[in-house]
């Protein structure tokens, strides 16, 4: 019975440290993903796991840096697939971004930034742009004001890697900002308009590889999007029963073209 009683308020403790978080847990979720109801359901997984994993947790790290790791862990695990056709690219895209700054005559509008990162949607459209390791790194960092040391234990990384994703996406938020940035980065999920004009020929099946994996990998992040694309896949789905023969020619049709054949 003591042990019992010990667990019980064990887990009394670590459910009254998660509720506590929870506000950060949904500020972070909503970084991850544009869509609301898959936030509300990244954060309700972290909780699940974090109770499953209650006695795992260990005070040397803050309640706010194991949730918040568990939470990078879920939707690096759930965006795996789509990780794994851009990965490739990634260290790519930091590169690039760190090039682009290195060359003295680039420069931006900074007043321009800031009035765009004072605009809440188009904040969170430039960081949705943002390859997810750089994103939360800034998010975490600068956003929810945790230690870096936090930053490189949440997404399992050494505190020199966990710096240079955060230089790297605060370079890339900021070029997001001034202009939506120059040429479409290959490791970020392409715009709206570029998506739009790639899904006729994603139905047919006639995109490379690279383009759709981004394409997908803009759909999963897009609110606006899907809908548009479900739209295109109900109307041809429509349109196809019209070639259905009971549909297109009638039984009454068929017979008399039959009798017209054979007179």
């Amino acid at each position: 019975m003591p042990d019992v009683m010990v667990t019980t308020a064990q887990h009394d403790d670590v459910m009254a440290l998660i509720v506590r978080e929870l506000p950060g847990l949904r500020r972070y979720a909503r970084t991850l993903t544009s869509d609301p109801s898959r936030a509300e359901d990244l954060v309700q997984d972290t909780v699940v796991r974090a109770i499953e994993k209650g006695a795992s947790f260990e005070e040397r790290s803050s309640m706010a840096t194991w949730l918040h790791r568990i939470m990078h862990n879920l939707a690096v695990d759930t965006g795996r697939r789509r990780t794994e056709i851009a990965s490739d690219l990634l260290e790519d895209a930091g590169e690039r971004v760190e090039v682009m700054w290195s060359d003295d005559s680039y420069t931006v509008d900074s007043a321009l930034v800031v009035e765009h990162a004072e605009t809440r949607v188009l904040l969170q459209d430039a960081l949705l742009r943002i390859p997810l390791i750089y994103r939360s790194a800034v998010v975490l960092h600068d956003a929810e004001g945790l230690a870096m040391s936090a930053v490189a234990e949440i997404q399992g990384v050494g505190l020199p890697a966990a710096k240079q994703r955060l230089r790297r996406g605060r370079m890339m938020l900021v070029t997001e900002l001034a202009d939506g940035g120059h040429d479409q980065d290959p490791g970020v999920p392409m715009r709206c308009w570029d998506a739009r004009q790639l899904v006729s020929d994603y139905m047919d099946d006639d995109l490379t590889e690279r383009q759709r994996g981004l394409l997908e990998l803009h759909l999963e992040a897009c609110p606006t999007c899907p809908p548009l694309y479900a739209g295109l896949v109900g109307v041809r789905a429509a349109m196809g029963v019209r070639r259905d023969p009971d549909e297109a020619v009638p039984p009454a049709l068929a017979e008399r073209i039959r009798v017209l054949s054979e007179t």
